[in-house]
């Protein structure tokens, strides 16, 4: 009963300016991202109070070709009801769902998905078990009428070590997955901070 509803949050997602200013004109809807290694599974992805890593995310897809104009769209968000991986009860809830998953790929004799790292990283940039595991818990909830889960929310440690053995890595992140488009607020450009003036 803690994790629902928290208040508002900030999520800013990366992407080219055409499809931003599609977004916040009202002229299409933010595409969900439905690919088998999503991190959090299926939804639309936004990085937690941090507008800077979705910068540097849609400059990557320029060098990918498939952004022309990097551009980060806002959002405001309530997480509804949270697969929050930041919360030891909801933690769980996904260890349940990797036994469920488990169990029926051994009954159809199916090799179990894997997580994989891709092009020399040494993080699992390819999340196909991850993924796997929370759709299967999204499936479990549907099937059993149980409240599905609006969004899900995770901890993500990603990059080189800040400094010899530290705890902390250069790219290490909140991401949220939106399931239930209702959980957005609104849409917004994000803007550059204005040193001149400061919050007290």
């Amino acid at each position: 009963m803690y994790s629902y509803g928290k208040g508002l949050i900030f999520g800013f997602h990366g992407c080219d300016i055409k499809t931003a200013k599609k977004v916040i004109n009202l002229h299409e809807p933010l595409k969900r991202s439905e690919n088998d290694y999503d991190w959090l599974g299926n939804g639309m992805y936004f990085w937690e109070n941090s507008p800077a890593r979705a910068l540097e995310f849609a400059k990557n897809l320029v060098q990918k070709g498939k952004v022309n104009q990097p551009c980060v769209l806002g959002a405001v968000i309530q997480l509804g009801n949270c697969l929050d991986l930041l919360d030891y009860q909801k933690l769980q809830v996904v260890k349940a769902g990797y036994k469920i998953l488990e169990f029926s790929y051994n009954n159809q004799q199916k090799p179990i998905p894997q997580n994989r790292k891709v092009g020399g990283s040494n993080d699992f940039l390819l999340r196909k078990l991850d993924c796997a595991v929370i759709e299967g818990i999204h499936s479990y909830r549907n099937d059993n009428n149980y409240t599905p889960f609006d969004s899900v929310r995770g901890v993500f440690l990603e990059g080189q070590e800040l400094y010899p053995n530290a705890g902390f890595r250069e790219k290490d992140h909140i991401q949220i997955c939106i399931r239930n488009p209702n959980c957005i607020k609104g849409f917004f450009y994000a803007r550059e901070n204005d040193n001149k003036f400061e919050i007290v």
